[in-house]
């Protein structure tokens, strides 16, 4: 009786192929492992372990990519396929990894201990340092296998195009539709899934009014007795700014003179859905309380929740004796820093039209009874109120003085006086035109370079912090290094921060939340320098060194 031979097993019999786990190769892990121990070098803020574990978990991906990509390179040069790396060469790897890990992870709780001294940071979670390296490595595996997965879609694409053209072609459609897609599922659904979520859930919170916070019983403040805008339309933080800010009492006993009650107009985003209504309304209710009538005029931008820094405005409201009027408008729901990033649009035309809302108001008015003009900022607020004015000329010749702190990198008008400083001086603390009209400086207490140089008319000063992220962040910094890392670093700054591509953005990205968790004086955290440079830009007369050092008491108690 004859019986057939058994079949031979298929060539692609996947059982002996399946792994449980995704399969790593040599030049992939050491890329991770060089750029994972780079992470560790030290950024502008102090990091706490499970956010420095996303950064080295993202950075160990970064790096792994880059391993492969080199690999497949250099194979191509050497014209051969790829060759599995002997036992000893994974021992290598291994040992080496426990090594150049450790030490990096030594050094950067050094790092971190040294930035922590530097600023002043006395918040220490051992646990959370401990978990580390169990973030790092979950951040990579997750990143990893969606690599993976959009490499597969790849390949399944390229097969399908084949089939109706040519292979090239297929594969590089194949990438481009994959590219793509990525792109829309991460722009489209999570990006803007996860703006729109935040947008909704923080529009609940504008309704709230925060503690201690009491509608105001004086016709000079927007919500108060006769005014235009109501009270519940001012939104969470345009009712704190509203009801707070010194009393005329309060003003007094600081200047030993008799002062008066500052006015505040606010319109909040439940006020018009449109900015340049919205901005009229402020303005109205501005004119109805006599603002136009004060010495001195602020137009403030606000940041992207609507809030407006205390320490900015009451400087301006104690330096002024009172007699100031401050103006400001909501044009979003979301925190700064989303905002940041998300709501810039919205900041610039929040910053145009109601600068020029005002300044329609203001040039009407006869010369003799104009108030002195001044714009401010703070972080996206700048970014807005930089946008009513063209350049240094237009500062200068619309407004009695500027006040700008925590510019970001993008701002138009920072980016031109910044990359057109005068030569010698540092990206830290440029010098633009010999500093006649505007001037940077960290601390305005002592001064704003150049000091040999006049500084008359009407005086633009900007405050930056050198560990200020808002400042410094860029997507440039993933592939160029910047002028201010390779300079001298700034006075709370570690020396030995220095620019690693991709690695270094990813730090400075980490450290954009975090960036007004810092105490006063640090990132971006702005409170008693407003009183410097207040007293830089307004000029009031009758103020001593201790008068100033009084002041930062009561507008930064803790500074």
């Amino acid at each position: 009786m004859n019986e057939d031979p058994p079949e031979p097993l298929a060539q692609d019999e996947p059982v002996r192929e399946h792994r449980r786990w995704p399969r790593l190769t040599l030049p992939g892990c050491w890329g991770a492992l060089l750029l994972a121990c780079l992470s560790f070098t030290p950024s502008l803020l102090p990091r706490g372990g499970v956010l420095q574990g996303l950064v080295c978990g993202i950075s160990a991906a970064i790096g792994y990519g880059l391993g492969v990509v080199a690999a497949s390179v250099w194979r191509a040069f050497a014209d051969r396929d790829a060759r599995s790396p002997s036992r000893r060469s994974w021992l290598v790897l291994i040992v080496s990894a426990i090594v150049l890990f450790g030490v990096s992870f030594g050094l950067g709780q050094y790092w971190q201990h040294e930035i922590r001294v530097l600023m002043g940071v006395s918040d220490y979670n051992v646990l959370f340092t401990v978990a580390c390296p169990f973030v790092a490595a979950l951040v990579f595996l997750l990143l990893l296998l969606a690599g993976r997965g959009l490499r597969a879609l790849y390949h399944r694409a390229a097969d399908l195009l084949g089939r109706w053209i040519g292979g090239r072609a297929a594969r590089v459609v194949g990438w481009l539709l994959v590219a793509g897609l990525a792109w829309a599922a991460f722009s489209g659904l999570l990006l803007n899934g996860f703006v729109n979520a935040a947008n909704e859930a923080f529009s609940l919170r504008d309704t709230e009014t925060p503690e201690g916070v009491h509608q105001p019983t004086s016709a000079l403040r927007s919500g108060g007795p006769g005014s235009l805008v109501p009270w519940d339309s001012l939104g969470r933080e345009g009712r704190a700014f509203a009801d707070g800010g010194p009393s005329a009492q309060e003003i007094g006993a600081f200047t030993h003179r008799t002062a008066q009650e500052p006015v505040r107009a606010y319109a909040g985003l439940e006020t018009s859905d449109d900015t340049e209504a919205r901005a009229a309304k402020a303005v109205a209710d501005l004119e109805r309380a006599g603002g136009f009538t004060r010495e001195n005029l602020l137009v403030m931008t606000t940041t992207g929740s609507g809030w407006v820094d205390p320490a900015a405005v009451d400087s301006f409201e104690y330096l002024g004796n009172g007699d100031a009027a401050t103006v400001a408008i909501q044009y979003s729901y979301l925190p700064s820093w989303m905002s940041y990033l998300v709501d810039q649009s919205k900041a610039r035309a929040a910053g145009r039209e109601l600068f020029d809302a005002v300044y329609d108001k203001w040039s009407k008015l006869p010369q003799d009874q104009r108030p002195r003009l001044f714009v401010a900022g703070e972080s996206l607020g700048s970014f807005g109120g930089e946008t009513a004015f063209s350049g240094e000329a237009d500062l200068r010749n619309r407004t009695a003085g500027t006040v700008f702190a925590g510019p970001p990198n993008f701002n138009t008008l920072f980016r031109e006086f910044s990359d057109q400083r005068d030569a010698g001086s540092p990206e830290i603390e440029p010098v633009y035109r010999e500093g006649r009209t505007v001037r940077f400086t960290d601390d305005p207490a002592a001064g704003a370079p150049p000091a040999d140089r006049p500084w008359d008319g009407p005086r633009v000063v900007y405050l930056m912090h050198p560990s200020d992220p808002i400042v410094w962040w860029s997507p440039n910094l993933a592939l160029t290094e910047p002028d201010w890392i390779g300079e001298r670093p700034g006075s709370d700054v570690l020396e030995a921060m220095v620019w690693i591509p991709f690695v270094t953005f990813w730090q400075v990205t980490a450290d954009l939340p975090f960036s007004t968790g810092v105490p006063d004086g640090h990132g971006h955290t702005y409170k008693a320098a407003y009183v410097d440079a207040w007293n830089d830009v307004m000029r009031p007369e009758g103020f001593t060194a201790q008068d100033l050092n009084q002041l930062k008491d009561i507008v930064s108690p803790q500074h």
